[in-house]
């Protein structure tokens, strides 16, 4: 079973607010009846059946500690009962708390992370929990055996030094191909960063970065690996700053193809 939770947090957001608004918009469109039920290999998403919606986590009284506390201990729950977790936020500080939850149970943990930035800032406007500096927390209390990522069109020194410190695997979007292909390993952890996407594809993000991915892209990808996937999250997405819900809808579309895989690599 997959719980698909919300994390509506924006606390950790450096410029725009605005993506604590995005798990109920997603879902909505998820659910529309624009669209049917079934992600591109066949697997029919079954409310009830192969996944569920457990709503959204209630952050509004906590303070950025408080809520990386009830981040990890929700993803705990969910994987006690053997359920994979999907994740909705929310700005990208949430991957942090959610990998510390996922160690609880999986060890070696890989990460596949599409984003136009590296999120890599040991610290940024000296905070070190800030949605440009996940992957510093992650790496440096070695939360993952390995990191790759995708779409990055942002490098700076600082993130440079980070890369090598990290050894990190990045696939600058100047880099990109088609048809690459990602040596990758289970246990797969999947995070995505709506503005990964070129914004003609998604508008709806804080830091609007052009020459990114295409939605069909991050699908293709998703749909030749051949790992175990035990989770994802999809970030970033403000409405705020969104067009006709295009942003909603592709991350929906992305949530439905990564429901998919999950679900038909847990049956095969």
């Amino acid at each position: 079973m997959i719980s698909v939770i919300g994390i509506p947090t924006d606390k950790n957001s450096s410029y725009l607010k605005g993506s604590s608004l995005a798990p109920e918009i997603i879902l909505k469109e998820f659910q529309s009846d624009a669209r049917n039920t079934f992600a591109e290999n066949g697997v029919e998403l079954s409310l009830g059946e192969n996944w569920k919606n457990m709503g959204s986590l209630n952050l509004k009284e906590l303070n950025p500690e408080q809520e990386f506390d009830h981040i990890r201990s929700s993803i705990e729950d969910q994987l006690k009962n053997k359920n994979y977790c999907i994740a909705l936020g929310g700005d990208h500080s949430i991957t942090y708390p959610i990998i510390k939850g996922y160690n609880k149970f999986f060890s070696n943990i890989n990460i596949l992370h599409f984003d136009a930035h590296p999120d890599l800032y040991h610290d940024f406007d000296n905070n070190f929990f800030s949605h440009a500096s996940p992957f510093a927390r992650i790496m440096e209390e070695k939360l993952a055996n390995s990191l790759t990522q995708v779409g990055i069109r942002t490098l700076n020194d600082h993130q440079k030094f980070q890369v090598e410190k990290f050894n990190v695997t990045v696939v600058e979007m100047r880099d990109f191909r088609p048809d690459l292909h990602l040596k990758l390993n289970s246990p797969l952890y999947v995070s995505i960063d709506i503005d990964a996407l070129d914004p003609a594809f998604a508008p709806g993000v804080s830091h609007l970065e052009p020459g990114g991915l295409a939605t069909r892209d991050i699908i293709n990808i998703i749909s030749k690996l051949d790992v175990d996937i035990i989770g994802a999250d999809i970030v970033e997405y403000n409405p705020k700053m969104d067009t006709k819900n295009m942003t909603a809808i592709t991350a929906a579309k992305l949530l439905k193809e990564l429901m998919g895989k999950i679900c038909n690599k847990k049956t095969s």
